[in-house]
């Protein structure tokens, strides 16, 4: 039998963002105790900045009986003499019965003592209490906190608690708080509870009391409310998704309102403003033909017919927030860049200053250039101000303006342009889907930062260890591996890492070179095997890595490479015991039958005409299969006459290195 179950957690206000961490988690966490306790059942998880809920449809009343089974000592063992042995006894005693009660049964072949038993499943309202307890116990927001004399941490107090099994209100107390049928509404409208005798009552009066309960419709809510202020006005808000959701998780009842700030505001630079409204007051950014606006939308929680007091508020703050932003952006304008102060920041214990980093950045970006030939002087210059703006007022408010501010300062210098961009894509790519640095010297300047990062910290020690990864090195190669690809960059994973390690006196190179192989596997989403057929080659240069798993995944997925690789793995049997790095030496004159004369003329076509494209390289050699076939059902090659017996192992030896300039095709499985 199934009824209806309502679960809320009542807290003091959640922070938006170390609860969004944890979101995904918690109907996870949950649907494991209801395994963990046999209570399967499908269930709805709702939030607001107040309450956790879960709601269950049709919950399970009991568990469901359960017989458990259980195996003893072999007969001749549990007997002796006709009478019960020691391990029988214990048997029994194991089982809670007399050794009258115990029974015989096959198991493996031998005749073993049994006893099975009916286990009644227990009340789902006495295991409620218990469930609830591991499930809050479980959830980790990060920092949790203690109050009154309660003992339990938990994200914020939690000051009231709801369990109703149909309706009957499941009675027990967790931190410090006993359960009822009370629940709280918006407190716009009244601090008193109200008493639900249902579910159904609850949601009802939850409603009536100000609380939109569901999260996907306070968010249509915003939308929908966004739609008609710009359909009011030329505006455009830029709808962040990261914001939308902190909003969603700290209203009940979220109403939009249209703001306004002082125009000379504007001055600043607009992510220096939209920085300032998003991170310090959860301000959507308004435009106006795709420029921002002195406006923008704050989100109120209040229920109330004037909202003007709210956006009086609201606009006094944010005429304090920007007024210190123009404070400091005025103020860095007049001190301009400067670099002598990275000397006295640390950029690592053991690792030296950020100056210290710069220089040898300097000298990444100089090898880097050799290859692509920008201006030597101005790439200089533009690495050793990469970290500059870092001492200024404005990067040390917004950490995470930093590179961003220093493209504006070295623009109002009049720098030259490039080494302006450069400033600002130095620590791109910085996400999955972030942009890539937009032109070759940008691009050296990104590497070059990113390089030194993961040599620094592999000189130190700082490697990243199973899901550890402190410094971002992962991303830091993948960035890598993607300005490669998208420049055409020539970067040879060994020889370059080599050379640019001479300054880096304790680097292990074969620990760094897997680290960017491991990269390589999780940037492509192909067949495993491909890759790895690609890199058993010993090829290490990013961009042909790329061009040869690309050719050799296109043949992999056509329809017919099935029947390719049956002969193709023939092949490489045949020379498994081979030196495949020496000379091959194939002797025209020792080919005697006509199957390895064909294989050999057709052989010989396509090596004296080898293709620049790899897949069309590809396509040639897998087309030799006929005579490969046709050589294997018709020669033999291991014959007596070892002069002829390595000339036909040296042919197969040739066709398979030929396939290895791509791919070492025994590694691939399909």
């Amino acid at each position: 039998m199934k009824k209806s179950l309502l679960i809320e957690i009542g807290v003091e206000e959640l922070p938006a963002i170390p609860f969004l961490k944890e979101l995904p988690s918690i109907e996870t966490k949950w649907q494991a105790i209801l395994q963990v306790y046999a209570l399967e059942s499908d269930f709805d998880f709702f939030y607001t900045p107040r309450r956790l809920l879960f709601w269950h449809r049709e919950f399970p009343l009991k568990q469901a009986d359960t017989l458990q089974e259980f195996f003893g000592a072999p007969l001749d063992i549990a007997y002796k003499e006709g009478k019960p042995t020691p391990a029988a006894l214990g048997f029994a005693k194991k089982c809670g019965v007399s050794i009258d009660a115990i029974s015989q049964t096959e198991k493996n072949g031998k005749t073993v003592l049994y006893f099975q038993k009916e286990e009644a499943g227990q009340e789902a309202r006495k295991l409620l209490p218990d469930m609830i307890s591991d499930l809050l116990e479980k959830l980790h927001f990060g920092k949790s906190m203690r109050w009154g004399d309660e003992n339990k941490h938990f994200i914020r107090p939690i000051r009231f608690i709801g369990c109703m099994l149909d309706n009957e209100v499941i009675d027990f107390s967790l931190y410090g708080v006993k359960s009822d049928n009370k629940s709280y509404g918006h407190r716009t409208i009244t601090y008193d509870p109200f008493t639900y005798t249902s579910s159904g009552d609850y949601f009802c009066k939850l409603d009536k009391a100000g609380v939109i309960l569901y999260p996907k419709e306070r968010e249509k809510m915003i939308l929908s409310q966004f739609e008609s202020i710009e359909k009011a006005h030329p505006y455009k808000i830029e709808i962040d998704a990261d914001l939308l959701a902190e909003v969603v998780a700290i209203t009940e009842h979220p109403y939009a309102l249209l703001g306004s700030f002082d125009k000379k505001f504007l001055d600043l630079p607009p992510e220096v403003i939209i920085t300032s409204m998003k991170e310090h007051q959860r301000y959507f950014a308004v435009f106006e033909n795709g420029k921002l606006t002195n406006k923008f939308i704050v989100v109120s929680n209040a229920i109330t017919d004037d909202y003007s007091e709210i956006i009086k508020g609201n606009e006094k703050v944010l005429h304090a927030r920007l007024s210190d932003g123009l404070f400091f952006y005025e103020n860095d304008l007049k001190a301009g860049l400067q670099t002598e102060g990275l000397k006295n920041i640390t950029f690592m214990q053991g690792a030296g200053t950020v100056y210290d980093k710069t220089l040898r950045e300097v000298e990444i970006a100089n090898y880097l250039n050799e290859s692509v030939g920008e201006d030597k002087a101005l790439l200089v210059k533009s690495v050793l101000l990469t970290k500059a703006d870092l001492l200024t007022d404005m990067v040390y408010e917004f950490t995470e303006l930093q590179g961003l501010m220093g493209y504006y300062y070295a623009q109002a210098a009049g720098e030259d342009e490039r080494l302006c961009r450069a400033l600002k894509e130095q620590y791109l790519p910085d996400g999955e889907e972030s942009d890539l640095p937009s032109s070759d010297f940008s691009a050296i300047v990104a590497m070059s930062h990113k390089l030194d990062s993961i040599l620094t910290l592999f000189n130190i020690g700082q490697i990243p260890t199973g899901t550890k990864d402190p410094f971002a090195l992962r991303r830091a190669a993948i960035g890598i591996i993607k300005i490669v690809l998208d420049r055409g960059f020539a970067f040879d994973i060994k020889k370059d890492l080599a050379s640019l390690s001479v300054t880096y006196e304790n680097i292990d190179l074969a620990l760094v070179e897997n680290f960017f192989l491991e990269r390589i596997n999780q940037y492509f989403s192909v067949n495993a095997s491909v890759i790895q057929a690609v890199l058993q080659t010993g090829e290490r240069d990013i961009c042909e890595i790329a061009a040869k798993i690309e050719a050799l995944d296109k043949m992999v997925n056509e329809d017919n490479f099935k029947t390719y690789m049956s002969t193709f793995k023939r092949v490489a049997n045949i020379i498994k015991d081979m030196d495949i790095d020496g000379s091959v030496m194939i002797e025209e004159s020792l080919l005697s039958l006509d199957a390895e004369k064909e294989l050999f003329t057709v052989y010989s076509n396509v090596s004296d005409n080898e293709e620049k494209c790899y897949h069309d390289r590809l396509v040639k050699l897998f087309s030799l299969k006929p005579q490969i076939d046709q050589f294997f059902d018709n020669v033999m090659v291991n014959v007596d006459d070892e002069k002829i017996k390595q000339n036909r192992k040296n042919l197969i030896l040739a066709i398979y290195l030929a396939f290895r300039d791509v791919a070492d095709i025994k590694e691939i499985t399909i």
